[in-house]
């Protein structure tokens, strides 16, 4: 099977289908989801998309764009919260410096904060970056001297020295839509030198749909088309992709139960 790690379910944009969009991924084998949470506030929402289907899974955290407004929360609020048993991973957290919808300090605070909750409670970190890899992987690195953890650089595209900086910090790299866009050489470059044991897929939907359905909204079946892209980086076949992203799933992941041996994931 295959697994998007990365999508946002509580979106407006799936409200009202969101049913019929989860059966799509089951039909196109896609056997687990992870639903990302950005916004404190929006988390019960997003907890309860994850209780109502069995499949589907979700985070806890605040994306680097919300940090401004979203701040004054604590580690062990984030702790607690990860208490769930549908909550298996922490973020997604970050720095965007492309956007910069909040400030660049105040970024770097909850990245930290989120980092020492996904050390505290053990689950992986889930990491956003866009402009920012210097201070991404100097903050990293720091916070890695202080104690170990676990995650992934969610939507990959940056470039070469940040993907062997994630893989030298013992990161995964996620790679998304992106790498099927036609533009996106650099990436791909980047991208084809990470391990096969380090790669995991996902679809951020409903953001940057895959070719051949770039333009329209993205759904977490649509993550069959990054999954094809990925087997050829890799120098996979399309089935060894799925088998070794859906492993490093869950290992990373470790919180998401596995399908029982010999089982339909569902």
């Amino acid at each position: 099977m295959l697994v998007d790690s990365h999508c946002h379910l509580d979106v407006p944009a799936f409200a009202a289908e969101l049913d019929e969009v989860v059966a799509r991924a089951r039909r196109a084998g896609v056997g687990r989801l992870v639903t990302i949470c950005t916004r404190l506030d929006e988390f019960e929402r997003v907890r309860v998309i994850a209780e109502r289907f069995p499949d589907v899974y979700c985070s806890v955290g605040v994306h680097p764009h919300e940090a401004g407004d979203d701040w004054g929360y604590a580690v062990e609020t984030l702790i607690a919260l990860a208490d769930h048993p549908k909550v298996v991973g922490i973020g997604e957290s970050g720095l965007d410096y492309y956007y910069e919808h909040s400030p660049r300090d105040a970024q770097q605070r909850s990245f930290r904060v989120h980092i020492a909750a996904a050390r505290a409670t053990g689950l992986p970190l889930i990491v956003h970056t866009r402009d920012a890899e210097p201070d991404t992987l100097a903050i990293l690195a720091d916070e890695q001297a202080k104690g170990s953890f676990r995650g992934v650089i969610h939507c990959f595209s940056g470039s070469r020295s940040l993907a062997e900086g994630a893989v030298a910090l013992g990161l995964m790299v996620s790679l998304s839509g992106i790498v099927t866009f036609k533009k996106a050489d650099g990436v791909r470059d980047a991208a084809a030198m990470v391990p096969a044991d380090r790669l995991l897929i996902e679809t951020d939907a409903p953001f940057l749909a895959p070719v051949p359905h770039r333009g329209k909204r993205n759904e977490p079946a649509f993550v069959v088309h990054t999954a094809a892209v990925a087997a050829e980086l890799a120098g996979l076949t399309p089935d060894g992709l799925a088998a070794r992203t859906t492993a490093n799933f869950f290992e990373l992941f470790s919180k998401v139960p596995r399908p029982a041996p010999g089982a339909v994931a569902s």
